[in-house]
């Protein structure tokens, strides 16, 4: 039997010129933290900076620019944090200027060669309610986290995106100035080799997770069930998880068939950057695609579930709990579905809980035993 996972936990965040801290300096608890203030007084910017040292760039999208205090020039952010099974302490910084937009990372004091060797070492996930745009959202946020949470958890999967996303460019490039065939096919061997790859690994992970996924969904929503499906570009035949050298053949040849509507396009119409994942809930009459047909709740419920088989997924690939920020996931949610989120929550992330909150809820996790701190200005008190 495997042993049980240890827990990697932040225990100390420094920020400066960070959104609206000018200085900031926590030392959190083992068990995390309540984070307690109004809209507007910082809680999703705070979580936001312990997540970027997981990913080093904004959960919410923006750009690094706006991620320096108004009037500043620079920001800094430093994490320190520990093993409890081991004691190993870990201290990972980002800094970033906005004059010469340069982004500097260290881990343990070095920087690594490339920024991708340093990603992936908090093993954080953030639930938030913008999550829900994965589900309702147009396909490409779909495929951005499939590629965050492969490249981070999948050896191999980030050098693959970032070689298909290089040569899928040149490519497209081709394709608009009306390159022969010959030249258009120069590309095509690389672009089917490191597409294959990436298509494999998303098909492979959905299979995994589908399972867990469908019981989680029907735990919260207290009856219906929903599925996860990889919808890829490519037919693949009905083969669910096709191996590298399946999904190559399947590629090579769905982009012989579509040669002469590329042309008239000018674009690559087959390949990962046109995949879908698909949530599809079990109706009495039938499934419907949650994205088009459910309700706020269903696609907030969705969101939520994806991203527990998330936190499954850091759990098994790196073997440590992964540390659980809540951007106040409850907004927008009935009581009774809010409820039963909490007990799966706290019966399946048992690592470090840093939550936000516009106010001390009744809703409280870890027996009522997280320390709470008010937030206001840019400031934390205890």
């Amino acid at each position: 039997m495997a042993a049980a996972p240890t827990s990697v936990v932040c225990r100390e965040l420094r920020l400066r010129q960070f959104r609206n801290f000018a200085e900031l300096d926590l030392v959190f608890p083992p068990e995390g933290a309540a984070v307690i203030g109004d809209n507007g007084s910082g809680k999703t910017n705070l979580l936001e900076a312990i997540y970027y040292l997981e990913i080093f760039r904004s959960f919410r999208g923006a750009a690094d620019e706006q991620l320096v205090r108004f009037g500043a020039e620079a920001f800094y952010v430093r994490g320190r944090f520990e093993d409890l099974a081991t004691g190993e302490v870990r201290e990972v910084t980002a800094a970033f200027e906005r004059r010469t937009r340069r982004k500097r990372v260290t881990v343990n004091g070095a920087e690594p060669e490339r920024l991708g060797d340093a990603l992936g070492r908090v093993g954080a996930v953030v639930f938030s309610p913008s999550d829900v745009a994965i589900v309702a959202g147009a396909p490409g946020e779909r495929r951005r986290f499939l590629d965050i949470v492969l490249s981070l958890n999948e050896p191999g999967y980030l050098t693959a995106l970032q070689r298909y996303r290089q040569l899928l460019r040149q490519r497209n490039a081709v394709l608009r100035r009306g390159g022969s065939a010959a030249l258009l096919g120069a590309w095509d061997e690389g672009l089917v080799e490191w597409g294959a790859r990436v298509m494999a690994a998303r098909a492979a992970w959905v299979a995994a997770r589908a399972e867990g996924f469908a019981r989680r969904y029907a735990s919260i929503a207290g009856g219906p069930t929903a599925r996860l499906r990889y919808r890829s570009s490519v037919p693949l035949g009905g083969t669910e998880v096709p191996t590298v050298a399946e999904a190559a053949e399947a590629f090579r040849a769905e982009l012989a068939r579509i040669a002469p509507r590329e042309r008239e396009r000018q674009m690559t119409l087959a390949g990962p950057h046109r995949d879908e994942l698909a949530f599809l809930l079990e109706t009495e009459t039938g499934e419907i695609d949650v994205r088009e047909y459910g309700s706020g709740g269903q696609q907030r419920t969705a969101a939520i579930v994806l991203r527990m088989i998330e936190a499954e997924t850091v759990r098994e690939a790196r073997g440590w709990e992964p540390l659980i920020l809540l951007d106040d996931i409850f907004a927008e949610l009935d009581p009774g579905r809010s409820r039963r989120i909490l007990e799966l929550i706290e019966a399946e992330e048992p690592g470090q809980v840093i939550l936000t909150a516009p106010k001390a809820s009744d809703l409280e996790m870890r027996g009522g035993s997280l320390v709470h701190w008010r937030i206001a200005g840019g400031r934390v008190f205890a």
